[in-house]
């Protein structure tokens, strides 16, 4: 375990106190808070819940897989990279959480309902599922190949659609359940060079307004994540950093962030956008369905 997963498991009762509206303000609630400031309680949303994340061995997908373990989610999580999948696992267990990983690619749908189908049978029922997998890139839209836009129409969107359709039924038949997908603020606004992506991540609005709308009385809440700009390994190819330092690179990205992030001027963590996908997925809001939640640091309020 590095330092840094330390450090994120042992700040997340703070974190999400913070998202959930509790004002923390002690930095040190493991030392004693001072008197009259009320010690945060530990939270387990997901205590005994099953939930299950795609695209987790990295960035949102790997930050969320933690979080829901750490709060007593038994989590099943899949991505193609199997060495990063059990570096998390891994992680997971010894941190004393429950979690297995599985080796499954979202393009293809077999793969995706036998994922969601050995769940099911290994933990008895689903509860939450986070379909978060997806990919990016930018070009021009004459630049596009048809390969690369049906490799990322499957991945983004046939993937989520097949998980979906597979985690239904088994919601159903438990009496309901909560799904967030991870969609974009390229759903309501865009950029050039991201036909492609954009097309995809509105696709999974119309989804996600659809599927809450046929099972709203059902008992399954559907909402979509709509991030903006994150530090995840995939944003980093995108931003040129893969050949940067770590300084280097955030100097680029703050740099990036002052001209386009209006409001908050920096890129969000993985982190600060788990704990969105958290607070959507948890059964203290069941009145949220059907919505698009933007946390984007305000990069979409101004023109």
């Amino acid at each position: 375990m590095t330092t840094k997963d330390t450090m994120r498991l042992e700040r997340r009762t703070l974190l999400t106190a913070a998202l959930g509206g509790t004002a923390v303000l002690a930095a040190d609630v493991a030392c004693g808070a001072p008197v009259g400031i009320p010690a945060v309680p530990e939270r387990r949303r997901f205590e005994n819940k099953v939930v299950l994340v795609t695209g987790a061995t990295s960035g949102i997908g790997r930050s969320a897989t933690i979080a829901f373990a750490a709060e007593g989610g038994r989590v099943a999580f899949c991505g193609r990279r199997e060495n990063l999948g059990q570096e998390v696992q891994q992680l997971i267990r010894q941190s004393g959480g429950e979690a297995t990983y599985y080796r499954v690619d979202v393009r293809n749908p077999s793969e995706v309902k036998d994922f969601v189908d050995a769940v099911v049978q290994q933990y008895g029922g689903l509860h939450v599922a986070f379909n978060n997998a997806g990919i990016s890139f930018g070009k021009a839209l004459h630049d596009v190949t048809i390969e690369e836009f049906n490799d990322l129409m499957d991945t983004n969107v046939l993937g989520v659609f097949a998980a979906m359709r597979a985690q239904v039924p088994h919601m159903l038949r438990g009496g309901g359940g909560s799904i967030v997908v991870t969609s974009s603020v390229q759903s309501i606004a865009t950029r050039k060079g991201t036909s492609a992506y954009s097309a995809s991540k509105r696709a999974l609005v119309g989804l996600v307004q659809a599927a809450a709308l046929e099972y709203g009385t059902l008992g399954i809440r559907v909402n979509a994540l709509c991030p903006g700009s994150v530090d995840t390994p995939m944003s980093r190819r995108q931003f040129g950093g893969e050949g940067m330092s770590e300084e280097e690179f955030q100097r680029a990205a703050a740099a990036w962030a002052r001209d386009n992030v209006h409001a908050q001027q920096r890129i969000a963590t993985a982190d600060e956008i788990a704990e969105a996908a958290l607070m959507l997925a948890a059964s203290d809001h069941p009145y949220v369905t059907g919505a698009s939640f933007v946390i984007d640091g305000g990069m979409t309020l101004a023109l």
